[in-house]
C-alpha cells in the first residue's frame, strides 16, 4: 500500500489544506530562496539551506494549525497557510500564506486556502479575530485580503526596505461577524 502524503483536514473544491509533510523540505526550501516569494515573505535577506528547513518543516508539522496546500485534482503541493500566535480566552489569531511554485499563481488557490482557513478559523476553533500582515508593494495579496473580507486596520509606515525604497507594513484584520462562506458547513451538525 502507497504511504500517503498528504490528507484532506479542511477540503475545498480546487485545493485542501492538509497537515504539512516534513518530507517536502526540499520544495520549501527552492520556494523560500526564490526572491520574488522571500520578499512578499520578509525573509528575502535569509539564507534558507535543506537542513535549516528540514528542521523548521518538522516543528511546524508538529504544532500548532500550518498546513500544506495541496492541489485537489492531483494531490500536487502548491503552498503553506497557517493560523498562528492563537489565543483562545481573546479569540483571535493571525494568519499567513503562501503559494510556492509561480505557475500555481493567479489560479484562484490562494483565495480558496484563505477562504478554508478563515472558515476553520471561525467555525471550528471558535475564532472572532483574524488578522494578517502584508507589505504595501504586495497589490496581488492585498486585492485578494480585500476579495475575502479582510479590512485594513493601521499601518507601519516606511518599516520594509529594500533597494533603497522604503515601504509600509499594512495590518489587516477580518472578523467572524463580517465573514460569510459555505466551505466546511457539510461538516458542521
Amino acid at each position: 500500500m502507497k504511504q500517503r502524503k498528504y490528507f484532506r483536514k479542511i477540503p475545498g473544491a480546487s485545493v485542501y489544506l492538509s497537515p504539512m509533510n516534513p518530507e517536502d523540505f526540499e520544495i520549501y526550501t527552492a520556494w523560500i530562496n526564490d526572491l520574488g516569494i522571500s520578499l512578499g515573505l520578509g525573509s528575502s535577506t535569509a539564507n534558507f539551506a535543506l537542513p535549516n528547513e528540514k528542521d523548521l518543516l518538522e516543528k511546524l508539522a508538529s504544532q500548532g494549525h500550518n498546513y500544506a496546500i495541496v492541489s485537489s485534482g492531483d494531490d500536487t503541493l502548491v503552498g503553506n497557510c497557517s493560523l498562528f500566535d492563537i489565543d483562545h480566552l481573546n479569540r483571535k489569531a493571525e494568519m499567513g500564506i503562501f503559494i510556492g511554485d509561480r505557475s500555481n499563481h493567479n489560479k484562484g488557490y490562494g483565495k480558496e486556502a484563505v477562504m478554508l482557513l478563515l472558515s476553520y478559523g471561525f467555525k471550528f476553533l471558535n475564532l472572532n479575530n483574524i488578522m494578517l500582515k502584508v507589505f504595501s508593494f504586495n497589490e496581488n495579496a492585498l486585492a485578494l485580503y480585500t476579495k475575502c473580507g479582510f479590512r485594513e486596520i493601521g499601518r507601519r509606515r516606511k518599516s520594509y526596505l529594500t533597494n533603497g525604497k522604503y515601504y509600509d507594513e499594512i495590518f489587516m484584520d477580518i472578523l467572524k461577524e463580517g465573514f460569510q462562506s459555505d466551505f466546511l458547513e457539510d461538516k458542521l451538525p
